[in-house]
């Protein structure tokens, strides 16, 4: 289907409604418009404030976008709402580029010969300095992952407020679970798609993964910015910066928007020309999964109420999963990390199900490893750590007699001391993050 060029036509936001309104269309005619509410804040943004939550809207829109581009993905990209600079153009180029390398993938795409932006020879947006207060809002995605954020945060005395995107439809449980657990307050923003995308869908477009967190992450930060918090505060961990594989040189990595190199890209975008005076950062990035896993193992407050399973935040309320599915890539990781940690009973209530005493499930969990495939295209840990932590429970007399756990312990070639070393360095905090002294203390 020839549709052009991809056109970013406008965006509007409403104050006294706090909805941001996003146009799209192709050259063909084919339109989309996207809606995200807002919650209104108690005062309205001053003078300065207002200007920065401009560029933010700007910067949202401009990614936004990826979720219709992708539909035919054309070799042009035309920003007609406002003039494009080079930089944020060259910004936005790369977050489409890598956040869709697993889309490029599995559609037999090549990106470097397309996403193209027609750009004008203007300066980018100036930062604007912000009066912030200094509380970090803190994105809640239902799984163990915001739990040890929001958890650290609380015990080291500050007032974390929760964070939660999703259609008008109510909020997936384990996020609304997660929410009245922690007895904190949140605020909720609703982002609407628009239903041509899914008709297009349905005609054959192309599909597949988008760089969700990017969106989410500035959509965090306008959130930030109009009720006045300086820090939006993510749960990415270390082992999100490894890509899935490599292919012609190029990495794929299905959690690119959630990696470091993305985190230190929108954290100098935001610093350089929105404010100086809000950061971003992810909390769990010197965290390994394991040492994810282990923190989460602590405390069993949340335990009915947790989920990681993608059954769990379909977009459709009514098709939404009630327990894990126990047969996907993340409940098969989850289980796997939480059982070096956690009495069996306990993760048996929990899933329902042994998943490590399922054979039909072993060359499943050897994915995780990286035994005879790459990691699967899902949020989990490194082939590494897979390995690590199933070698670890041949060592367990409570797991090491299990299916998977029994079938999978004679392909470990490690020696005893060499395995220990590397278990044990998954504990240890990793040099790579940009997290503030303050917060950093949240986690010794």
């Amino acid at each position: 289907m020839n549709v052009g060029s991809f056109i970013f036509e406008s965006y509007a936001y409403a104050p006294e409604k706090g909805v941001l309104t996003l146009a799209y269309t192709y050259e063909n005619g084919l339109s989309f418009e996207e809606k995200i509410a807002f919650p209104l804040p108690v005062f309205p943004p001053d003078e300065q404030t207002s200007a920065a939550l401009d560029t933010c809207f700007r910067l949202l829109f401009l990614l936004a976008g990826v979720s219709y581009y992708k539909a035919y993905a054309p070799e042009r990209l035309i920003c007609r709402a406002f003039p494009l600079d080079p930089v944020t153009a060259s910004f936005v180029e790369k977050v489409y580029r890598n956040g869709l390398g697993e889309f490029a993938y599995r559609n037999n795409l090549d990106l470097s010969d397309r996403l193209k932006f027609s750009v004008n020879n203007i300066a980018p947006p100036v930062a604007r300095p912000v009066k912030l207060s200094p509380r970090p809002l803190v994105p809640v995605g239902g799984g163990k992952d915001s739990i040890v954020t929001i958890e650290a945060l609380k015990k080291q005395g500050m007032q974390p407020i929760l964070f939660a995107l999703g259609p008008k439809a109510p909020l997936p449980a384990p996020i609304a679970g997660t929410i009245g657990v922690s007895g904190l307050p949140f605020l909720k923003v609703e982002r609407t798609l628009s239903p041509t995308i899914l008709e297009a869908n349905k005609s054959g477009a192309l599909n597949g993964h988008v760089p969700i967190t990017a969106i989410l992450s500035v959509i965090a930060i306008a959130t930030a910015l109009l009720h006045g918090m300086d820090s939006v505060v993510l749960s990415n961990e270390h082992s999100a910066s490894a890509p899935n594989l490599v292919k012609d040189g190029q990495e794929i990595n299905h959690q690119y928007s959630k990696s470091f190199a993305f985190e230190k890209d929108l954290a100098a975008y935001v610093r350089g020309h929105i404010t100086p005076d809000l950061h971003y950062f992810s909390l769990l990035r010197p965290l390994t999964e394991a040492a994810i896993a282990q923190r989460f193992a602590q405390d069993d407050a949340y335990d009915t109420v947790f989920r990681s399973c993608n059954t769990a935040f379909r977009q459709d309320a009514a098709t939404r999963g009630a327990h894990w599915c126990g047969a996907c890539p993340k409940c098969r990781f989850i289980f796997l990390a939480l059982a070096n940690f956690m009495d069996k009973e306990r993760l048996l209530r929990i899933f329902g199900a042994n998943l490590l005493d399922d054979a039909a499930q072993t060359d499943a969990f050897a994915a995780l490893c990286g035994i005879d495939a790459h990691k699967p295209f899902e949020c989990v840990g490194t082939t590494q750590e897979s390995t690590l932590l199933m070698e670890h429970l041949t060592h367990l007399d409570a797991w090491k007699n299990d299916a998977v756990v029994r079938e999978l312990s004679s392909r470990f070639v490690a020696t005893p001391e060499d395995f220990s070393a590397a278990y044990q360095a998954l504990f240890t905090l990793q040099d790579e993050h940009s997290i503030p002294p303050t917060y950093l203390e949240a986690l010794l």
